[in-house]
């Protein structure tokens, strides 16, 4: 298929599988800020903003088992293409000014969120060469991170301009993740899939199979990868909402500092992970993220929340493209895509879950004490890796 050589990252199709998936990204980055904001404007409350974000989350998570068993039967890149048309295809209905239908809308785009990360997962772990995964994964992850940089000021400054408004961030997230579509066809081209030489296991019924998908080490990957983004809705998506009420304007800058900083950070300290240990990592990235959160509930001003952001950033961003190596370490071929699928089911699991304690904070207590809450919920993840510190480094060392 490639005359690559066996250690190289930067093959065609890798760099074709990073391309799609910033255009799938790009679309999901350009809605955080806007939902919060679209939802309000039709006179939602927070927590109504916390359901919408949820009900994306909730579909997310039910139809991973489903999207990771189709995976090994048919095609990593085909259910990395099928996500992208079903991201595209939901914005169709946010053009209906109703929150039910937005929901509905998020929730169908959920499952197509769960395709794209499922397929790419699956397709990060046959093309990563395992003497550099740790590498890999931080490229992939800043890749992934990448459309923050722009797209969430991009959205802000289209919703603002005359010729734009909320129709104008939904037609262009619907061209972003039809582009996404297109370039999974030409990776689905390159060869790139995984070994099906058997055919699959006929001893055990369908549904079975497709429920048997919760391996330990897996598990533990994704806990502490949930640990790490759930505080994140109050930090990307609330954001927008907590600068109006403490009335800092310019708001658009947070996204650029911040996004800046991930994509900057994501590959540096992918390698520097493997440098360090795996368990030195994830203590480094939660403490950046509980000493971000509660610089946020003591901010006044842009300065000080473009600190905070940038810390936040930079503490996800090693501990992310940790938690996505050693999973990629412990994924067996034979179950690729189902292993991916328990692992990434965790990023819109600690989105839902974050954003309804999120929003019902805000309600109940203010933003100054949710982002105090949301710190401790993050900080569990320091409890974890201490309780399977030398578990965490042990399965470094069999790579």
């Amino acid at each position: 298929m490639s005359t690559d050589k066996p250690n190289s990252i930067w093959t065609p199709a890798f760099a074709l599988l990073c391309l799609a998936q910033f255009l799938g990204y790009a679309q999901y980055f350009m809605l955080q800020p806007t939902f919060p904001l679209y939802v309000t404007s039709l006179g939602g409350t927070p927590f109504e903003v916390g359901i919408v974000l949820s009900c994306f989350a909730v579909t997310s998570v039910l139809f991973r088992p489903f999207i990771g068993c189709w995976a090994d039967r048919w095609s990593e890149s085909g259910v990395l293409i099928s996500g992208l048309i079903v991201l595209a295809a939901s914005m169709l209905l946010c053009f209906v000014p109703v929150v039910g239908t937005t929901m509905l809308a998020n929730g169908i785009r959920g499952i197509g969120w769960a395709g794209l990360n499922t397929g790419g997962y699956s397709l990060l772990a046959l093309s990563a060469p395992p003497s550099r995964r740790g590498e890999a994964s931080g490229y992939y992850s800043g890749v992934q991170s990448g459309p923050t940089i722009l797209l969430p000021a991009v959205a802000l400054w289209i919703i603002d301009a005359p010729f734009g408004g909320f129709r104008g961030v939904f037609a262009f997230a619907i061209l972003l993740a039809a582009t996404g579509a297109a370039v999974g066809v030409l990776l689905a081209r390159s060869g790139l899939r995984g070994h099906r030489d058997a055919p699959p296991e006929v001893s055990t019924s369908w549904w079975r199979e497709i429920f048997d998908i919760m391996e330990r080490d897996i598990i533990l990957a994704s806990v502490l990868l949930f640990c790490l983004h759930v505080a994140l809705p109050a930090v990307a998506s609330f954001v927008v909402l907590y600068a109006r009420e403490i009335g800092v304007p310019n708001i658009g800058w947070f996204y650029i500092v911040s996004g800046a900083t991930s994509v900057l950070a994501r590959p540096l300290l992918g390698r520097v992970s493997g440098q360090i240990g795996r368990s030195e990592s994830l203590v480094a990235g939660f403490i950046m993220q509980t000493i971000a959160l509660g610089m946020l509930a003591l901010a006044t001003n842009l300065a000080w929340l473009l600190i905070s952001g940038a810390l936040f950033m930079a503490g996800t961003a090693i501990g992310t493209a940790t938690t996505l190596a050693l999973a990629v370490e412990r994924a067996q071929p034979e179950r690729r895509g189902r292993a991916m699928a328990t692992f990434s089911v965790a990023f819109p699991l600690s989105g839902g879950v974050g954003a309804l304690i999120s929003g019902s904070m805000v309600e109940l207590v203010g933003y100054f004490w949710m982002y105090l809450i949301v710190a401790a919920l993050g900080a569990i993840g320091l409890v974890l890796t201490a309780m399977n510190w030398s578990r965490l480094n042990s399965a470094e060392s069999r790579v």
